[in-house]
């Protein structure tokens, strides 16, 4: 995997927030995602230009009970987008991020990817961490691939 630092831009998200163990829980996703799309297919938002899926992760896996982890399912909707159901609206804050980019095909690889990011990449580049939550950026649709890979790039913010 390689790393590079960007300043990535706010984005406004509509997302589903979740409470609870994540981690190995592909069902748990798909049932996530499957809401949020599910929302916004009927709104044309699915199809807007520039969209972009992400998991925006609020807890060091390692430090929190996984009982407690805070995961929101996002997707970059326009400004004037409201809030309805268990559908909420946020800005996720521009800054600088160090960015890995990625191919996964199962769980474990998502959490060998994530452990070389924080504890070799980030580490080795002399980088600090920054106390905002980290997130991943989905490149494509697994379903759409070939393989079944998951095309990501994890992003942790950094100072």
């Amino acid at each position: 995997m390689e790393m590079k630092i960007q300043n990535l831009p706010d984005m406004n998200v509509a997302y589903v927030h979740n409470v609870g163990n994540y981690i190995g829980n592909s069902p748990l996703f798909e049932k996530l995602f499957g809401q949020l799309c599910g929302w916004a297919g009927p709104k044309g938002l699915m199809t807007q230009k520039d969209m972009i899926m992400l998991s925006v992760y609020h807890d060091d896996p390692k430090k929190t009970d996984p009982d407690k982890l805070k995961l929101d399912v996002c997707m970059t909707v326009p400004e004037e987008t409201k809030p309805e159901g268990d559908i909420q609206i946020k800005t996720l804050p521009a800054g600088k991020y160090a960015v890995a980019h990625g191919e996964f095909k199962t769980p474990e690889d998502y959490m060998k990817a994530w452990d070389e990011l924080y504890n070799e990449l980030i580490p080795g580049a002399g980088l600090e961490f920054e106390e905002k939550p980290c997130y991943e950026i989905y490149q494509n649709d697994p379903k759409s691939d070939p393989e079944g890979m998951h095309i990501v790039d994890l992003c942790v913010p950094i100072k």
